[in-house]
């Protein structure tokens, strides 16, 4: 006789077998390497609509073909009183990244997370500047869950009933090696919504799994050359005049500066904003923005997105704004087209068609105190939730818009983003001040598709002040925000001389970092990013996690651990910060053989060292046959179409290629096919010697290479 229990278990299980069929048999490679599947209904309303972005097809074509990465019967789907209930499989020893921007920790199997726009505030709980619903295994594959909802995730930290891999059962009292966390195979996603999208995207290794993802997204943003360079945010009560003798003292002291940032008393009333000229600190804004350029300085303006009052354009917007304000300003709903004309038309007049640079873009990330709650209604019918979800998408995408229309590149900064932003040129920054926290979170950038800065702001101490500044010189941005105490680069006389150095090394090699963006627009490669995604580090991850005396090992020891205070900058630099206090450091090599980027000389293979650099230099190793290409240093970046001399640097003792990228630096022209890429080859020559070349330039392609000199640091 069948009991009533027996008979709900039968029929639970025919319904989990019936929706793993389904997941078996209804994906579509929609393009090259990924795939997608629709559960249920899913919303019209999502990260890619919001972020308007298509992919780069033919760049996902030219990856290593892959075959679905997982076993499609493990994959369950469920839509159950108006929520969908996503699982995916986990391998034992498997290891997971990503889950957005995360600043604290890097291995995310384990973790429960709730994917909520957000500030950061100090802990790694899925709340964060850009909570992006994408993560990648150790396996080689990436999922991307493609709803602008809040999202709960159990990643592997949940262990059902009915699983094939159970945990083992123990007894607390005789069971030493007990855990209240027992064993999980399975990342768990909780969609409070009647259907969503699915993306799964092949590798067959991490990196290409993240490759695809940012492809899928529209390919990384490409900066102009100058973005890359130096950039001073100033006190938030300056003059044009105070702008100007900033500037000015920049070019005395020889510190390189390519753009200067406004911040809130530009405007004539912020918190809410006007986005209109404070005429007595800037009567002539037109005659003032003309000046800077001329000096080869550009500007970019503080805002936040809520409209005063007292703004000119407030009457038109307000129809087209939320039920509830945000410092007693009026939200605008940026979905509506309507909408979009009035505010933006606005910037397009007062600042972009002055001559005004970028932006940084505040406040459209979170905390539940001032930005506008859940229960706000818009008048596109777009829930609150799924506007904090994808608001700085909005104001990126809308903003970019702006200078595409004018054939003018732009960079800045913006408190949040998520998945469809990797192609906006924004770089994220927050309110937090952890030099350790800042080197995760660039490390963390990587796999959430989007830029982060560790910008530095003030210092205790000239060490502390010149280790930040000796992070940020090796970040997306190298930038200080001065806007609360007017810091400047030599506001500590004992090491200003340091500081001028790294700055100076920024800006030499340029053509090395703005090739490496070139990367990430055309290949999908971040420019900064984990070890994680690095050939030689992650390759045996079951091997490294039952080592049976990881004292015998102690580079197999230190590939297990999370690695949050190194990263990649680029196709060959390993970045090794130091923070205040700090005499030496471990680094962990990868497998291969680095030499110091300085001198040149051998570092390690596959090994943990210890290092004491000193003060005057942040710890960088270069991989065997890396190739940097340097110009002499400068104070601002080449104008378009400058020519300038290059230094190529070879490192080790590989034959190597490396392939330099170049266009005008500054428009749009690149999407035309107005670009080229240079072969630079090095090669050992019958007497044992190694001799450089470059590919000669492409008739009617851009060329901005003048004398070119080879260096081989490795003797």
């Amino acid at each position: 006789m069948i009991t009533a229990q027996k008979l709900a278990q039968t029929i639970f299980f025919l319904w989990i077998g019936s929706l793993s069929a389904f997941a078996q048999t209804a994906w579509t490679e929609t393009a090259p390497g990924v795939w997608k599947l629709s559960v249920g209904k899913p919303e019209a309303y999502n990260l890619l609509t919001a972020a308007g972005v298509q992919p780069n097809t033919v760049a996902l074509a030219a990856l290593p073909k892959t075959d679905f990465p997982l076993p499609k019967e493990d994959i369950s789907v469920k839509v159950v009183d108006g929520k969908t209930y996503l699982r995916f499989p986990l391998e034992r020893g498997e290891q997971l990244y990503g889950f957005g921007l995360n600043f604290q920790t890097v291995h995310q199997r384990g973790r429960i997370l709730n994917l909520h726009m957000d500030h950061y505030g100090n802990r790694d709980n899925g709340r964060t500047h850009s909570p992006t619903p994408f993560y990648v295994s150790s396996n080689g594959y990436g999922v991307f869950v493609n709803s602008a909802r809040y999202l709960t995730v159990y990643a592997g930290s949940a262990a059902r009933l009915d699983s094939k891999n159970a945990p083992k059962v123990q007894d607390r009292n005789t069971d030493k090696d007990w855990s209240a966390n027992p064993y999980s195979d399975a990342v768990e996603v909780l969609v409070p919504a009647e259907g969503v999208e699915i993306y799964v995207f092949g590798g067959p290794k991490p990196m290409e799994a993240v490759r695809r993802f940012n492809l899928f997204n529209g390919g990384g943003c490409l900066p102009p050359r100058w973005g890359l360079g130096f950039t001073q945010r100033v006190h938030r009560l300056y003059t044009a005049d105070s702008v100007r003798k900033e500037a000015a003292e920049f070019e005395a002291r020889k510190y390189p500066l390519d753009f200067i940032g406004l911040e809130p008393g530009w405007q004539s009333k912020s918190y809410p904003c006007t986005f209109e000229w404070d005429k007595t600190r800037f009567p002539d804004p037109a005659g003032f923005v003309k000046e800077m350029l001329s000096k080869n300085v550009r500007i970019n303006l503080w805002t936040n997105p809520y409209v005063s009052p007292d703004a000119s354009i407030f009457p038109q917007i307000k129809p087209f704004s939320g039920s509830h304000t945000v410092w007693v300003g009026a939200v605008p709903d940026l979905t509506i087209p309507q909408a979009q004309k009035i505010y933006w038309q606005q910037f397009d007049k007062d600042h972009v068609g002055i001559g005004v640079s970028g932006y940084k873009i505040d406040e459209v990330d979170g905390n539940d105190s001032w930005l506008w709650p859940d229960v706000a209604t818009f008048p596109s019918g777009i829930s609150a939730e799924q506007m904090r979800q994808t608001y700085g998408l909005l104001v990126q995408k809308q903003s970019t818009d702006l200078y595409r229309n004018r054939n003018s590149r732009t960079y800045g900064l913006v408190r949040a983003s998520n998945a469809g932003g990797s192609s906006f040129p924004y770089v994220i920054y927050n309110d937090n001040y952890s030099h350790q926290d800042f080197i995760t979170g660039v490390i963390n950038s990587g796999f959430a598709g989007v830029l982060w800065t560790p910008e530095v702001r003030a210092s205790k101490t000239g060490e502390e002040w010149l280790r930040r500044f000796q992070s940020v010189c090796f970040s997306p941005m190298a930038m200080i925000n001065a806007w609360a105490d007017g810091t400047k680069p030599w506001s500590f006389p004992d090491v200003a001389e340091q500081v001028k150095a790294v700055a100076q090394l920024r800006m030499q090699m340029m053509p090395y970092w703005y090739t490496e963006f070139a990367k990430y627009h055309f290949e999908g490669t971040p420019p900064f990013r984990a070890l994680n995604l690095e050939d030689g580090f992650i390759e045996n991850v079951e091997k490294q996690t039952t080592v049976a005396d990881l004292g015998e090992n102690p580079y197999q020891q230190a590939v297990t651990k999370e690695i949050k205070d190194q990263y990649m900058a680029g196709e060959y630099l390993l970045v090794a910060p130091m923070f205040t206090g700090q005499s030496s450091r471990k680094v962990i090599l990868p497998k291969g053989k680095w030499y110091d980027f300085y001198t040149g000389k051998y570092a390690g293979n596959g090994e943990v060292i210890t290092i004491t650099p000193g003060l005057d230099r942040i710890p960088v190793f270069v991989k065997d046959g890396g190739i940097v290409p340097m110009t002499p240093p400068r104070l601002h970046a080449p104008k378009a179409g400058e020519k300038v001399d290059l230094e190529i640097r070879h490192y080790g003792e590989k034959p190597a290629q490396y392939r330099l990228y170049d266009d005008d630096g500054e428009t749009y022209n690149y999407e035309k096919g107005q670009f080229s890429w240079r072969l630079i080859q090095v090669e050992r020559q019958k007497n044992g010697a190694l001799k450089g070349r470059m590919s000669a330039a492409e008739k009617g392609k851009p060329d901005t290479v003048g004398k070119v000199t080879w260096r081989f640091m490795t003797n």
